[in-house]
């Protein structure tokens, strides 16, 4: 029996095959697709416990830290890159099936790691290739987003790495696992806690997302923060300012969500608030509150790249992302249509998808360790959620829009949103499944109680009251919405300033200063025995100046004075010559004879 490899081996590999196989057309989507069948079947002979260690370095370094929490989270990666795939499958360029195929590899290395180096390594890996799915798109928008992406990422990254190290110091090499308090873990959390789009660490995430292409921005939305949501999991389990974290984001995302004109920003912001259920999960700590987190976490995975399909279709159909230019498409794109309002009902959390089941046992866990303001914060996301999706549903399909005209994406791209919106319902009326694959089983929850269906449904009426008597209040409109990333360009504007201005200012002064000593001292080392005229000349010289500094200069001093400046000047430039300095050998000698009998006579007498 053949041993199976750790998950993210296969991608990796099968990333380098892919420009090396130069595959075209109907090779290269059955080569794509495979890859992902392999992989899960992968998946299914992983054993629980550790393997594929490696020693190095006196490190123990781990590939396959196989248990519930890891192969839940595995299993529904696969799925969903599958269905990814299958979307990207009228995709040309081999680079960007590249940069998939890593990420998706370095996810799974992450998730199946089991020491923090190789997490590390992983980790890294992941943000590297991922931002290649932002530049693919080739607008300069992207290229500056992507940017922005990696310098957010490479401080997170450095942020982590100083984390571990303090860690591994202190504490010795352990393997992943829960944290206690003290620097290093306070490092590990802030370099988590930007991969899970932690406020106010979460701006490069609406910044970059909206800019990948339409394939990628798929790949995007379900494998960072989820990442590090697992993280959290791992090591922050039960931690209060975490569980208080995902409430802020909850909130938070929906608020921004609501003010968004483009498809794609509202749902980035809406991601950090769904990842603010799960983190507030992870962080209430019970078994209740962790199954909750990573029930939503496989949840949202499936509605929320279900809407980038979605909101990428009508792009690549239409070419437009605003809400303000779109509207009408439902009689044009009825598939999408159709995807998106389940998708839609999905992360609002209506009964018979499955949002209603993981936000609901999120929620029930705060409730269940007495925190009414967290549960409070979770609610009101809830209300909100339902506002944006009716906002982003209303405007995108059913708004008045004769100018528009577009027709149905192409059926790989339906068939991955049909298959993908399949999955959603499947989980929402039988929730047994995704309970099957939760890190403690057996799940204790019931989703379906008549107090949990009415209040839902509530919720929903209350929401859609609002919407309808406030609607031009929920209008989309052309403006800039200010987020926490402007401080952070002004701050670095400001510094940028700082070293142009003052301190390039001050550079130059110096190094004027310094060029014009060098340059003395250069035309003196031409002719060392100027120095002592030149002496000479510059005390008469500042002795006159000093004395007539006060005085009233006649027209015969100012003409004298300017006469030893140029003579000063002119001494300067001298060369040196050695015919106007040679004297007999006789004098050297007698010199250095009398120096010998001086150094004598001190020797002598010292001791």
């Amino acid at each position: 029996m053949i041993k199976p490899v750790p998950p993210a081996f296969i991608f990796i590999l099968g990333a380098m095959l892919i420009p090396l196989l130069r595959l075209r057309g109907r090779l290269r989507q059955p080569y794509l697709i495979l890859v992902f069948v392999v992989a899960f079947i992968d998946l299914l002979y992983l054993e629980p416990g550790a393997s594929w260690v490696y020693h190095f370095l006196g490190y123990e370094l781990v590939f396959a830290k196989v248990d519930r929490l890891s192969l839940g989270i595995g299993y529904i990666f696969v799925i969903i890159g599958f269905l990814a795939i299958l979307y990207s499958l009228h995709v040309r360029e081999d680079g960007q099936h590249v940069a998939a195929f890593l990420y998706v590899g370095s996810s799974l290395g992450v998730v199946f790691a089991g020491d923090y180096f190789s997490l590390f390594a992983f980790w890294e890996i992941m943000a590297l290739t991922s931002v290649f799915l932002i530049w693919y798109r080739r607008e300069k928008e992207s290229l500056d987003a992507g940017f922005r992406y990696v310098l957010m990422h490479v401080f997170g990254g450095c942020s982590l790495l100083t984390g571990i190290i303090i860690h591994i110091v202190s504490q010795g090499f352990t393997p992943v696992g829960l944290l206690g308090g003290g620097l290093g873990s306070i490092f590990i959390l802030i370099g988590f806690g930007l991969n899970a789009a932690f406020i106010p660490i979460h701006t490069w995430l609406p910044d970059s997302y909206p800019q990948g292409t339409v394939t990628g921005s798929v790949f995007l939305s379900i494998y960072t923060t989820k990442t590090g949501v697992y993280a959290l999991a791992r090591c922050f389990s039960g931690a209060d300012v975490v569980a208080y974290m995902g409430g802020i984001m909850a909130v938070y995302g929906i608020f921004y969500a609501l003010l968004q004109n483009d498809t794609r920003k509202l749902l980035s912001y809406h991601i950090i608030s769904q990842v603010g259920y799960m983190v507030a999960g992870i962080g209430v700590g019970t078994a209740l509150g962790v199954n909750g987190g990573i029930a939503h976490l496989i949840n949202n995975i499936l509605y929320k790249s279900l809407l980038f399909m979605c909101m990428g279709s009508v792009i690549y159909m239409t070419g437009k992302s605003k809400l303000t230019e779109l509207g009408g498409l439902a009689r044009f794109m009825p598939v999408t249509c159709i995807a998106c309002i389940i998708a839609s009902l999905s992360i609002s959390g209506g009964p018979g998808f499955n949002g209603f089941v993981s936000k609901g046992m999120v929620i029930s866990s705060a409730a269940e360790v007495h925190k009414p303001i967290l549960e409070l914060m979770l609610v009101l996301a809830s209300v909100g959620t339902f506002l944006s999706f009716t906002k982003l549903c209303y405007f995108t399909f059913f708004a008045q829009n004769e100018g528009i005209r577009a027709k149905e994406a192409p059926l790989n791209m339906q068939l991955a949103m049909m298959l993908t919106a399949l999955l959603c319902v499947f989980i929402g009326v039988y929730p047994k499944v995704l309970f099957s694959v939760l890190p403690h089983y057996p799940v204790h929850y019931y989703s379906y109680t008549p107090s949990h269906v009415v209040g839902v449904l509530q919720l929903f009426l209350l929401a859609g009251w609002v919407f309808m008597v406030a609607r031009a209040a929920f209008s989309p409109h052309e403006g800039i919405v200010l987020d926490f990333d402007y401080f952070y360009r002004m701050t670095c504007r400001g510094i940028v300033w700082l070293c142009t201005v003052p301190l390039n200012g001050l550079r130059l002064r110096v190094q004027a200063f310094f060029s014009r000593e060098v340059a003395s001292v250069a035309r003196l080392s031409r002719n060392p025995i100027s120095i002592p005229a030149l002496t000479k000349q510059y005390v008469h010289l500042m002795t006159v100046q000093i004395l007539k500094h006060n005085a009233e200069i006649s027209q015969n001093r100012r003409m004298e004075l300017e006469h030893m400046r140029s003579k000063f000047r002119e001494i300067r430039k001298i060369p040196y010559n050695e015919n106007t300095y040679r004297g007999p050998m006789g004098l050297g000698i007698l010199l250095a004879l009398i120096f010998l009998f001086f150094y004598g006579l001190i020797y002598f007498l010292a001791s």
